[in-house]
């Protein structure tokens, strides 16, 4: 391995050189950027399944797959490999099927959906009422085995190591909607500790079926406001009433600053500091007085070595719940101070959705492209400002801005949290 550059704390210092995106908006940078810079939202009806009988009826679905593989563990795998294809080819390294450095993968528990089941089920059948023996002989029937294996939690991780070549363990991981941020840090942690001079970071959820909506739904947490749909996402609104799910998957490759200048890689920007901190008050509410996400933004603003003045630009988790979007309020309103209102803070939610196990990844992955670009992309339906949350959030219109670091939030059930601080190359 190379000799590293150090960063102010003597550590290598991380930088990104590929990323790959596929969300409702569409697939790859360019479509994406496109769509979330003019503000063009890609929430709309649920076509996947009836949704007669739900509140909820609208999600950020990506229905452009072809052939749709069917099951979230099968659209995950789909989404992930068509994002980690283009931010491979992007960074220019290794080889298609030899990538030099470790997977680490952020993807939701896999589990049975009621299909699945179902064609067991039917499998099973006689024309009779199923016994438990029909039912482990249908399961152990070699016609299951792809099934069987597909709905395993490491699986995608294992087929994404085998396609790509990663070295070593590829891990799987699930820290709820902190994921990919998550997945990040492992990367950053990785090469800081000089285990690798590259790491493939990955996030990716197609978790959109009727059992997971209902789910959601169940807990008061998804927007009911289907008509029409484009209008339902409302991070920081007075009149926000929950977040809208959604699919996507974004890949980030991450080298140590040295071995990239090496091979002449392009650099994208530097994952300057990681913070995280949990909290453990409620399976899916934080604690009153935000310490814990506090914490985290704290941690990440002093692993980076910056302050909150240095912070030019932050990507907010912003839901669109009540509950979260106050307690981000709170949180970033202690850290930051008076010089909040003067910051701008978007949330890409607004516009895809929430992509939940990915959003970390996503939401990373977009900030990079505003470091790059210049744009800040938008807050969209911000038409009724909560007066309890004086913020600048991009209303509506994307914003030209020079942006040298951002911080991005990830908060998730069961109160893990991460924030990630990204940076411009260094001079």
């Amino acid at each position: 391995m190379t000799r590293h550059a150090r960063d102010s704390k003597g550590r290598t210092v991380t930088v990104v050189t590929g990323i790959g995106i596929v969300t409702s908006l569409g697939e790859g940078k360019e479509d994406n950027w496109a769509s979330l810079t003019a503000g063009q939202s890609g929430i709309h009806e649920i076509t996947r399944f009836p949704t007669d009988s739900l509140r909820t009826t609208i999600a950020g679905t990506i229905d452009f797959l072809s052939p749709d593989p069917g099951t979230a563990p099968g659209r995950a795998k789909a989404l992930a490999t068509a994002s980690v294809t283009e931010a491979i080819a992007q960074a220019g390294i290794g080889s298609p099927s030899a990538f030099p450095g470790p997977l680490y993968l952020a993807m939701p528990p896999a589990e049975v959906e009621w299909p699945a089941r179902l064609e067991v089920y039917e499998c099973a059948r006689n024309g009779s009422p199923v016994t438990h023996a029909q039912m482990k002989r249908a399961a152990h029937d070699g016609a299951f085995q792809d099934m069987h294996s597909l709905f395993l939690f490491g699986q995608v991780g294992e087929y994404l190591a085998e396609k790509f070549g990663t070295r070593g363990q590829p891990i799987s991981l699930s820290t709820a909607c902190a994921s990919g941020g998550t997945a990040i840090q492992l990367g950053v942690e990785a090469i800081r500790r000089g285990e690798t001079d590259a790491a493939l970071c990955v996030g990716t959820d197609a978790s959109i079926n009727a059992e997971a909506l209902i789910r959601f739904s169940l807990l008061s947490a998804l927007s009911t406001r289907n008509d029409p749909p484009h209008k339902a996402a409302k991070p920081f609104s007075k009149d926000r009433d929950g977040f809208v799910m959604a699919e996507a998957s974004a890949a980030l490759v991450l080298e140590s600053y040295d071995a990239a200048k090496a091979r002449g890689a392009t650099i994208l920007g530097v994952v300057r500091g990681c913070g995280e901190r949990a909290d453990d008050f409620h399976r899916t509410r934080s604690k009153p007085d935000g310490t814990p996400i506090i914490g985290a933004i704290r941690n990440a603003l002093a692993d980076a070595d910056v302050t909150s003045e240095q912070i030019d630009y932050i990507n907010a988790h912003g839901t669109s719940t009540p509950e979260n979007d106050k307690m981000e309020y709170l949180s970033l309103s202690t850290v930051f101070g008076d010089q909040l209102a003067g910051t701008p803070i978007s949330s890409n939610k607004s516009l895809v959705g929430h992509t939940l196990t990915a959003a970390g990844a996503v939401e990373a992955a977009f900030s990079l492209m505003t470091i790059g670009s210049g744009t800040i992309p938008p807050t969209i339906n911000y038409d009724t400002p909560d007066p309890e949350m004086p913020l600048d959030v991009v209303p509506n219109t994307k914003r030209d801005a020079q942006v040298d670091i951002v911080l991005s939030n990830s908060f998730g059930f069961g109160g893990q949290n991460v924030c990630l601080v990204l940076s411009a190359e260094p001079a």
